[in-house]
């Protein structure tokens, strides 16, 4: 087999060492001509120290030029803490309307200068969740649903350096902000619309997914709480998200008597109004049907869907309770009851 020879040119000493140098605050200053300081005050975004947008401007300028990007490290040493705010991912399906409102916090929170970093801890719960947390030595954790955290997994959080623990969800946990979502009050809303609408024997479905138990059994109670005290009955109505189990519970309506069903939020209403209208139940003329989360999907069908619209918090005042509870790490814990229900009434009741 023949051999060939080549030889590699050597690549000078001093091209090499350029294409692995790593830009550094002091370039970017000479490159805008100003202070090192001052290329600390701009990048940092510091309220402390005034500096003009012409400033401002050659500063960032000059550092995009440069490639230059701010050593997360070295500002957490600065500022004594990090800027990142965990987000543990939810243990829940997430619908359109909860996707809304990350996106809205995560925007929110970048504007004040925080990292939001979402974390997947999938067979880690509780207190050995809220360790794993802890080695990212966040700022601040944002946890949806209370039932994931207890109190000494919120003492862990803080010994670790958190300055913030907030928690999103029915229930609260000492020690941590709370921002309470009344999920009662969607049953109730719902209830009260159906029984007004001259409605007696009315299914709630309870959905049969992971995670969302801690939605469903409130608003189970809601319309139960609703509905004391009169004529009419509840009936309860497992559903699995398919659509095989809502055939099935389709094909038994006749038998379960019933004139109107709350359907816990709008997707299970429209997968469970296909099933009816398929097995030749009229809706609204045999049984009013409502929903929740008001969305846009629900308009676009025939019948259109009635609903309930739900308010939750503004990602923006969130964000500012983050920011609040960082900056003042040794004030007590707030709760916000944030969660607003109002019935938008459609051709579907």
């Amino acid at each position: 087999m023949p051999y060939v020879m080549v030889q590699i040119p050597k690549t000078p000493a001093h091209s090499s060492s350029t294409a692995r140098s790593v830009p550094t605050s002091a370039d970017v200053a000479r490159l805008a001509g100003v202070s090192r300081a001052t290329v600390s005050y701009v990048l940092n975004n510091t309220s402390a120290v005034r500096i003009s947008e012409p400033t401002r401007r050659r500063v960032h300028e000059a550092a995009k030029e440069l490639g230059y990007v701010p050593h997360a490290a070295a500002r957490s040493l600065r500022a004594g803490h990090s800027r990142m705010v965990l987000m543990p991912a939810p243990r829940f399906p997430v619908g359109p309307l909860y996707s809304q409102f990350l996106s809205e916090l995560q925007w929110a929170l970048g504007r004040l200068d925080y990292t939001v970093v979402q974390y997947g801890s999938v067979g880690v719960d509780g207190d050995e969740a809220a360790r794993a947390w802890a080695e990212l030595r966040p700022v601040a954790v944002l946890v949806p649903g209370a039932g994931a955290l207890s109190p000494q997994g919120v003492t862990v959080l803080k010994r670790s350096g958190a300055r913030a623990v907030v928690t999103l969800g029915p229930g609260s946990v000492d020690g941590a902000h709370a921002l309470l979502m009344d999920h009662e009050a969607v049953g109730h809303c719902a209830a009260g619309h159906l029984y007004d609408r001259g409605r007696r024997r009315i299914g709630v479905v309870t959905p049969q997914e992971d995670g969302l138990g801690s939605f469903a059994r409130p608003r189970l109670e809601g319309v139960r709480r609703a509905l004391r005290g009169t004529e009419a009955g509840v009936t309860e109505l497992p559903l699995a998200y398919e659509e095989e189990s809502a055939a099935r519970l389709a094909a038994r309506w006749r038998d379960l008597d019933l004139d109107a069903v709350f359907a816990y939020n709008d997707e299970y209403a429209m997968l469970l109004m296909r099933a009816l209208q398929d097995a030749g139940v009229r809706i609204p003329e045999d049984v009013a049907l409502i929903g929740a989360d008001d969305l846009m999907l629900g308009r676009l069908l025939r019948p259109r869907l009635s609903t309930v619209h739900i308010e939750l918090p503004s990602g923006r005042d969130l964000a500012e309770l983050v920011d609040r509870a960082v900056r003042n790490p040794g004030a007590a814990p707030e709760t916000h009851t944030v969660l607003g229900a109002t019935v938008i009434h459609r051709d579907s009741s």
